[in-house]
């Protein structure tokens, strides 16, 4: 098995395709041959994969030997309903044997195998899956990215903690967008406080390849 990690996140739209597409340029800048997987997206509209085309596009430019790849290999579930798979997918039963066919495909042309969930750990897949099951079943390190606004504090432990009850392997990077100039304020301090690793996902994404790659 070839070096997996997931990217998850405290919730949605906090940035986890720009964090993915930081690592893949990161990896692929070392001589290592990359690729990209979103086992499941919602919100495709008429072809359209707001996050695939965007990392399928990116993955075709780093790694030649996925040239021939279309958006489906790297999302191999897909559903027009921007929620969650359970709900999108009108109460459907989750396949996990599409995805791990799929990421063993990918496997097959890199060395690192970045994985991309759907919002958040506990975003429902279907009445019993939740994407901190998809995470255990691809045997993958994960990165947890999080915000820098008001309420990361109690939102970065809560995931952190769901991580280190399941044992899994992680890191965490702090995702700190234009609009969040009260983060040195608000809660940097409390993180200084109890020495929590502070990992900036724009300026410390070296530091971010070298923590995950030998977890």
């Amino acid at each position: 098995m070839k070096k997996r990690i997931f990217i998850t996140a405290t919730n949605t739209d906090i940035g986890k395709t720009y964090t993915t597409k930081l690592l893949l340029r990161e990896y692929a800048s070392r001589g290592l041959k990359v690729g990209v997987i979103k086992p499941v997206e919602t919100g495709v509209v008429d072809g359209v994969y707001p996050d695939g085309d965007v990392l399928l596009a990116l993955v075709k430019e780093l790694n030649p030997a996925l040239k021939d790849l279309s958006v489906s290999d790297i999302v191999p579930i897909s559903y027009e309903l921007p929620a969650a798979p359970f709900i999108a997918s009108g109460g459907e039963s989750f396949d996990t044997k599409i995805v791990l066919k799929a990421i063993e495909k990918l496997e097959a042309y890199c060395d690192v195998l970045l994985i991309e969930g759907a919002g958040g750990i506990y975003v429902p897949l279907d009445k019993e899956l939740m994407i901190l099951d998809l995470i255990k079943l691809t045997q993958a390190t994960v990165l947890l990215v999080t915000h820098c606004s008001l309420g990361c504090i109690n939102d970065t432990l809560l995931s952190k903690k769901v991580l280190e009850d399941a044992q899994i392997a992680h890191a965490i990077t702090f995702n700190c967008k234009k609009s969040d100039s009260s983060f040195e304020k608000v809660s940097l301090p409390y993180f200084e406080a109890v020495n929590f690793p502070i990992l900036k996902t724009s300026s410390d994404i070296d530091t971010l390849c070298d923590v995950l790659y030998n977890l």
